[in-house]
């Protein structure tokens, strides 16, 4: 089996354009001649202590659009797991649903054991307070400063001035930021706005951490410092799930990955099994 993902994970990562988008090796099965996945018995077992969620989950858009489909798998507390596949594979939409941005059609969603079906739109932002966002284009306001903008979850939450501010620091140290504080962001490098960004995720302290193509716009010296960030709040308890496409720094992570073709959970590879 380890032979049979590695060579699969090789084979995706030499590939580019249109191939990685549609490569060989993501095309969808014919159940009458491929035995199910090895790793298949475990998507729907429950271990007790997860923290995100998805028992048979599908979305489809308007326009007939089928983005998932019946996806389900766990990710517990203190794991770092990936999701992988070719561009429009779902990745994206995933965290979306995790994040309250879109409803399934189908399926059950939970965080931190919250079914996220049956939240009210008035609840939402609660929720969200278990969950911490980093986003490829970092999304920050450019005309405040790196310390406002990581503090601004803790705004919204209703966080004393005083913790706030030790909250704050507390984040920027740990990103190597404290001295920039007071800069703008538009003054950072692209990294240390991913770093801010980073911060500004984790200053809350949310049992959940997603991230969708954090590193797209890095080197990958950059990349690899930002994902030891992220195996970092792993280390201390958090739930970490990053959405991306870049089989080398999936590879040297080692972590778990989940591979989607087409929205449809198609394996389930432990951390073991990634060479």
């Amino acid at each position: 089996m380890t032979d049979d993902v590695g060579a699969r994970l090789r084979a995706i990562s030499r590939r580019s354009g249109d191939v990685a988008r549609h490569p060989p090796e993501f095309r969808d099965p014919d159940p009458a001649q491929t035995p199910p996945h090895p790793l298949s018995s475990r998507l729907h077992e429950p271990t007790g202590s997860a923290v995100i969620g998805f028992d048979l989950v599908s979305k489809r858009y308007e326009g007939d659009h089928q983005a998932l489909t019946d996806v389900s798998f766990q990710v517990d507390a203190g794991e770092m797991a990936f999701v992988t596949g070719h561009s429009g594979a779902g990745k994206s939409t995933l965290l979306k649903l995790l994040a309250m941005i879109e409803r399934p059609t189908n399926g059950v969603v939970t965080l931190d054991g919250q079914k996220l079906n049956t939240v009210r739109s008035s609840d939402i932002p609660r929720i969200r307070r278990k969950l911490g966002m980093v986003f490829q284009d970092h999304r920050l306001l450019l005309d405040r400063s790196v310390f406002a903008n990581v503090e601004l979850p803790l705004v919204i939450a209703g966080v004393s001035p005083t913790e706030r501010a030790r909250r704050v620091r507390a984040a920027l140290e740990k990103v190597g930021l404290l001295s920039y504080e007071k800069q703008l962001p538009g003054t950072l490098s692209t990294g240390e706005q991913q770093r801010v960004g980073i911060a500004r995720a984790i200053v809350a302290k949310p049992a959940v951490l997603i991230a969708d193509e954090p590193t797209g716009n890095l080197d990958p010296q950059l990349a690899m410092e930002i994902m030891g960030l992220f195996a970092e709040f792993q280390a201390v308890g958090t739930a970490v799930l990053v959405a991306s496409h870049d089989l080398m720094l999936i590879k040297r992570m080692k972590k778990r990955v989940v591979v989607l073709d087409h929205g449809k959970l198609i394996a389930d590879v432990p951390a073991t099994e990634v060479v």
